[in-house]
């Protein structure tokens, strides 16, 4: 194996590395995705009080910046009522299908 390869492939192994460490601690985007249908959708849907909502309607790090900073601003109890695991895979499930994420989701 030369060198190129060798740099490569050890490139390689450290992105999927470093990605899934991160998804470890964020949390876990397939439950964030039940979640957020069971619990969002109810309001954030065509039509619904909060206006439509969908993981593409905010980029990667605006997501982030909401569940930082602004999530405690949310009308109702909602958030309040979430665990904070639950809201964790939320979170990790917006920021996977955000629309800058490498998979934009609408949540359909």
């Amino acid at each position: 194996m030369n060198w190129k390869m060798f740099l490569i492939v050890t490139l390689v192994l450290s992105a999927f590395t470093v990605t899934s460490a991160i998804a470890i601690e964020g949390g876990n985007a397939r439950k964030g995705k039940h979640l957020f249908k069971k619990n969002c959708k109810v309001c954030h849907d065509a039509g619904g009080e909060g206006g439509e909502l969908t993981p593409m309607s905010k980029t990667m790090s605006q997501w982030d910046r909401y569940f930082k900073k602004k999530a405690k601003k949310h009308p109702g109890d909602v958030m309040t009522k979430t665990k904070k695991k639950d809201l964790k895979d939320i979170n990790q499930f917006l920021f996977n299908s955000a629309a800058d994420s490498p998979s934009p989701a609408t949540c359909g």
